[in-house]
């Protein structure tokens, strides 16, 4: 497809552009941005873009395609049209799957499924340890060799801080970023934020101990052993403090937060709301602002989803019950020009970058850019319409979010993967 989009105002944090001008691609590559492109005459389609934003498709650094073994809740093919719709061109996808991304051949099995039926790029990440068990490491070295992006437990913790120091340096030596998910099993028996809503609920609470004293040895351990280490969905203000502390004494740590993180508190669980039930849990006010004060002075690196689809069945039950997770995909940009945007604590630009160029640049992938001969993946948004959410026509399997019914900032028109669409005019193909 030869396709020229004009008139739009260009935002490329990796660049630093932000400007009306036009962009041009071609057989899947972008070849020109600059102002006033004129193809008149040759055989190429012409979007008129003014009043959008034009942006580099969005990273997002931490989803769950659950394929293979729970396709009844999520497939590559699903998932990947969930998230074209929210403008997503590339994601990451955790190795909680059945079986877990832990060998090559699941690797293998994930690509090619992508190439067949995903709608944008899929970057599987390894998992840490086999079976996610905590007990042995996986075979980092193949898994990098077959594909992964990084590797990470995700779900689960690496209790064991021997053999998480082992994952460090074995995994920095093939230049693969670590992903930790940081919680202390033993503090975290429990189905909410520990505090007043969880004894008004009657329901055991999580400490924020339990994720702040796993944040604090990762740091550390990576500050012993001079390693890379990624904290994901960062949840609590003791969390946003020890990463700002880390990075001020030149601690090589990164860390995302998920939008649920600076938008919700554990007041969304009033009335044993399931679709609020997520891990880490939902925090306080005062975490929230943190969060967001973390996202504004440059402790947050990135905002990921953490699109946890789940069917309804998981979800319609006791609390204690109930599977952790919503699904995030379609929301996430609107969230974030909602709650950060809107309220001025970041810039459209510095949301962008949070969501394109920066989860790029951690997992080390070549997206994230409008740069001339990068692969055309590109979002077109209209920031200035809102949208009612209605989770019944998610294009996700799985419809559990808390947001059913809130009024949101911009929405996707188009979404372009590899030079294709896979959102246009706001319709996912």
């Amino acid at each position: 497809m030869r396709l020229l989009i004009k008139n739009g105002r260009v935002i490329d944090p990796k660049n630093k552009t932000d400007g009306i001008l036009d962009v041009y691609m071609s057989g899947g590559i972008i070849e020109e941005v600059a102002p006033g492109l004129d193809y008149s005459g040759a055989d190429i389609e012409e979007i008129d873009a003014a009043g959008m934003i034009v942006a580099p498709g969005l990273v997002d650094m931490h989803c769950h395609l659950r394929e293979p073994g729970q396709e009844y809740k999520e497939d590559v093919a699903s998932g990947t049209k969930s998230a074209a719709a929210g403008g997503f061109t590339s994601v990451a996808c955790m190795p909680n799957t059945d079986p877990v991304i832990d060998n090559v051949a699941v690797v293998e099995y994930i690509k090619a499924r992508s190439k067949s039926a995903g709608s944008v790029n899929v970057f599987p990440i390894g998992a840490i340890t086999k079976g996610l068990r905590g007990e042995e490491l996986a075979e980092i070295g193949a898994l990098k060799f077959a594909g992964v992006a990084a590797v990470s437990d995700d779900g689960n913790p690496v209790s064991n801080p021997a053999l998480m120091r082992r994952a460090l340096e074995y995994a920095q030596t093939f230049d693969l970023p670590v992903i930790s998910h940081c919680e202390v099993k033993e503090l975290a028996d429990g189905a909410m934020n520990e505090g007043y809503m969880s004894t008004i609920l009657g329901l055991r609470g999580i400490s924020r101990a339990a994720e702040e004293i796993m944040v604090s040895r990762d740091i550390l351990l990576a500050s012993a052993t001079k390693t890379a280490v990624h904290i994901a969905h960062v949840s609590t203000r003791g969390s946003v403090a020890l990463v700002r502390r880390a990075k001020q004494d030149g601690v090589r740590v990164t860390c995302e937060t998920c939008p649920h993180y600076f938008s919700l508190t554990e007041d969304a669980v009033a009335g044993y709301n399931t679709n609020a039930k997520m891990n880490p849990p939902l925090r306080t006010e005062d975490d929230v602002q943190a969060i967001i004060e973390g996202l504004r002075d440059g402790t947050i690196d990135a905002i990921a989803t953490d699109h946890a689809p789940h069917h309804s069945d998981e979800k319609n039950c006791e609390f204690d019950l109930a599977k952790n997770g919503i699904v995030g995909f379609e929301t996430a940009f609107s969230l974030g020009m909602t709650y950060l945007v809107a309220a001025k604590a970041l810039t459209v630009n510095q949301l962008i970058e949070k969501m394109t160029a920066a989860p790029a640049e951690i997992l080390g992938i070549n997206k994230g850019t409008l740069s001339v001969g990068r692969s055309a993946d590109i979002a077109v948004i209209d920031p200035a319409a809102r949208r009612t959410v209605d989770v019944s026509a998610f294009h996700s399997k799985s419809k559990n979010s808390p947001y059913d019914g809130f009024v949101l900032d911009g929405s996707i028109v188009h979404t372009i993967a590899g030079g294709k669409f896979a959102v246009r005019d706001g319709i996912v193909l």
